[in-house]
Formats: structure tokens, C-alpha cells, sequence
């Protein structure tokens, strides 16, 4: 893979996302409908996924490219691949929260190592660059005219006072019962994959999640997170949380800075 021609393909494909979803956004309506799995799509995550499903495909033709919104045609796995969540935080679009982002990653071998996560009603912008360091972009957000960023790293944890950050969707008394177990100084909850850059860029410690998500949900999040020099493990053994699985579902996990004395379940 041309790891710089990865970096400006995606950063493009999901500001020009950002863009559109944003002006549906701004609509004074829009369609929701419900999906097979009961949960909800809009317009906004149909018109996304077409336009970075587009770009992608004419930058990266001979590529799979799995996408949640055309998740029923992934009939096939492979070791490298793209894999996109056009607008994550469905629910936080809706409720018009804001907190809801744009996420495509790389793939290889199992281990997402590049990716983008772009909070266009946050006007925040993450993304791990050709040399696999992870950056927060500001200024403009020009979709041809990248600005100035700056590397990100996770926090140097105090493990008698932790920040945990968790989901604002999706807590559960399971969540709770996991984090009591933890000497927490404060809580925060964000949508989306938010909160897997929370902890990039050092605003939290530790994101527990104990319920469904699917590899899109996360491969963004999880690239950003490494190339800051986080970790992403599997709930039950703490073991890397790899991809490519069959279906694309994910286990329970813990995303976390290294410094964190990880709890048993």
C-alpha cells in the first residue's frame, strides 16, 4: 500500500463526507428508517457511504472496500483491506448530539494501521499519517489544502485516578459494575468513535466497551489509537482485537493507554 497516497485519499474522502453530512444536518427534516438489525439509517449515512465508497474504489480499484451500509454484499474476507463506517453515531446524528463521525481505516493483516476520524459538527479531525504517527489536524479543514497538525500521544495514567470515558448510547449496568472496579477520578461520555480518541489524545484513560459493535465501528478509532500508542484488547483475555473476522463482528473490548493496570472481567 502507498501509505501517502492513503493519507490523502482518506483525509479527502471524509471531509467531502463531513461535508455532505453536515448539510443534511442542517436540513430542518430528513428520512430515518430501520434497518434489518432494528437499527437506524438516514439518508445522511447513504449519501456518505456513496461518495467515500467512490472515492476509494476509483483511488484503490483492485481493493476490498467493506462498508456498513453495504455490509450484506461482504460475502468475502481478506488479510488487507478498507474498511469504512460512513457516519458513526447514527443515533447522536438523530438526537442532533453532534458527536457523531466519519471513520475509514486500512487494514493489514489483521491490524487496522491507518485510519481517519473526522467529527465534522465538532470540526475535530484525526488521522495516523503515511508514517503511521497519529496527528489532530485544526485550522480550515480545506478538503485540498491540509493544515497544521499535531502529533498526539495517550496520557501517562494514574492508576489511582483514572479517566474513563465511555459511551453515551450504549452504558449498561455491566459497564458500571467493570469500571467500579477501577480507582476512577472522573467520568466522561462521548458518541461515536470519539472516544477512542479521547484516550489518543489524552484526554481519557481507559474505554471499556461491553456490547455488540462491528469492525467499522471500531477499525478507524483503533488505527488512530496505536499510532498515538494506545491499545485495543479483547475484553475476555486481553488479547489484540484483530479483523477481518467472519461477519465483521467484534468481541467485547478494552481500549486503553499502556500504563493502565487492565482489570479482569
Amino acid at each position: 500500500m502507498d501509505y501517502d497516497k492513503l493519507e490523502a485519499v482518506m483525509r479527502r474522502a471524509a471531509l467531502l463526507a463531513g461535508a455532505r453530512i453536515m448539510q443534511i444536518y442542517g436540513a430542518p427534516d430528513f428520512e430515518v428508517r430501520t434497518k434489518s438489525d432494528e437499527s437506524p439509517v438516514t439518508e445522511a449515512d447513504e449519501a456518505a457511504d456513496a461518495l467515500i465508497s467512490a472515492e476509494l474504489a476509483q483511488a484503490f480499484p483492485d481493493t476490498l472496500i467493506v462498508t456498513e451500509e453495504q455490509a450484506d454484499s461482504h460475502s468475502e474476507n481478506a488479510a488487507n483491506f478498507l474498511i469504512v463506517d460512513p457516519l458513526d453515531g447514527t443515533k447522536e446524528f438523530i438526537k442532533r448530539r453532534g458527536e457523531f463521525t466519519v471513520n475509514i481505516a486500512w487494514v493489514e493483516e489483521g491490524v487496522p494501521v491507518r485510519g481517519v476520524v473526522y467529527a465534522p459538527a465538532k470540526g475535530r479531525l484525526f488521522y495516523t499519517r503515511a508514517d503511521g504517527v497519529s496527528v489532530e489536524e485544526t485550522g480550515d479543514l480545506a478538503v485540498d489544502a491540509p493544515g497544521p497538525v499535531t502529533p498526539i500521544a495517550v496520557s501517562q495514567p494514574d492508576n489511582a485516578a483514572l479517566i474513563v470515558v465511555a459511551s453515551k448510547s450504549h452504558r449498561d449496568q455491566a459497564t458500571d459494575d467493570y469500571i467500579a472496579k477501577y480507582a476512577v477520578r472522573d467520568m466522561t461520555s462521548a458518541g461515536s468513535s470519539l472516544k477512542f480518541c479521547l484516550v489518543a489524545t489524552g484526554e481519557a484513560d481507559l474505554y471499556p466497551r461491553l456490547g455488540r459493535t462491528m469492525e467499522w465501528d471500531t477499525a478507524a478509532g483503533h488505527a488512530v489509537l496505536s499510532g498515538a500508542g494506545g491499545r485495543v484488547v479483547r475484553f475476555d483475555d486481553h488479547t489484540p482485537l484483530v479483523y477481518g473476522k467472519p461477519g465483521y463482528d467484534n468481541p467485547f473490548f478494552i481500549a486503553y493507554a499502556p500504563g493502565v493496570a487492565l482489570k479482569g472481567a
